[in-house]
């Protein structure tokens, strides 16, 4: 069985390398491609040209859809479930079950996170093809990885491997899927 390509990886040394060639990926018009560093680059989704997350759209469904059902289960409990005049009280009020309202917009919300991450991120995934990379553990500790993935309309093995070379990438070599 003969083994598919993934892609094509480069390794970079430092910040200013792997966000130079970023840019320089993203505006050779690749459209298929990640890049993969020890700790987080300020500034380098900008340099990918990534769009905002949706996850922060979900959180706050969620904290919405959390912060309503607070508001009708202490309406329907005061209403319905329970009416008891205490003290001369109103049966239904804003004030009094504020950190039922304050407690379910948290819990929903971070279940929107939690679910937004799943979602977008298509987990679980527990392994990777870019793992298949021969130094990926250096990485993981302090070099920078561009991988431009066979599916991109652009892809072509040799002509992406000259490219990544030219980016000043070391030990540009396929990864196996």
């Amino acid at each position: 069985m003969a083994e598919t390509k993934f892609g094509m990886a480069a390794l970079f040394e430092t910040v200013p390398d792997i966000y130079r060639a970023a840019e320089k990926v993203r505006d050779a018009g690749f459209q298929h491609w990640d890049v993969h560093t020890p700790f987080p680059v300020h500034g380098l989704d900008a340099a990918m040209g990534l769009k905002r997350s949706r996850v922060p759209v979900l959180t706050f469904i969620g904290g919405v859809t959390g912060c309503l059902t607070g508001v009708f289960i202490a309406w329907y409990m005061g209403k319905y479930d329970y009416p008891l005049i205490v003290g001369g009280k109103p049966f239904f009020s804003l004030i009094f079950p504020f950190p039922i309202y304050y407690e379910l917009t948290i819990l929903l919300a971070a279940f929107g996170t939690f679910l937004g991450m799943f979602l977008t991120n298509f987990l679980p995934r527990h392994h990777h093809p870019v793992m298949n990379f021969e130094r990926w553990a250096e990485v993981m500790d302090d070099k920078f990885l561009i991988v431009i993935e066979s599916r991109d309309p652009r892809y072509e093995t040799e002509k992406t491997r000259r490219f990544l070379e030219g980016l000043g990438g070391v030990d540009v070599s396929e990864v196996a899927d």
